[in-house]
């Protein structure tokens, strides 16, 4: 099963994440398929970056977003976004 996740970056007590399309069962700073946006907590506010081609692309093959990744994707509005091309059926 493929997840969208967050993988940790940067130097201790310094977080960058890469949010990444990942199979479930590999660790969590392991082999990827491909990263789909990075996450900063550090900036004040928060810094949030999506591809949002490629976030449409792996929720619609199937793709289960983490608790903390999908809250991201509804702050950025990609949820919203996503569930509106599903009902039109693109």
């Amino acid at each position: 099963m493929v997840k969208l996740r967050s993988q940790r970056y940067g130097s201790k007590k310094k977080p960058f994440y890469r949010i990444v399309a990942t199979d479930s069962r590999n660790p969590r700073d392991g082999r990827h398929i491909e990263v789909v946006g990075t996450y900063n907590p550090l900036t004040t506010p928060a810094t949030v970056k999506f591809d949002e081609e490629k976030v449409m692309k792996w929720l619609s093959l199937g793709a289960k977003p983490t608790d903390t990744v999908k809250s991201l994707l509804t702050k950025e509005g990609l949820i919203v976004k996503f569930l509106e091309n599903q009902a039109k059926g693109e």
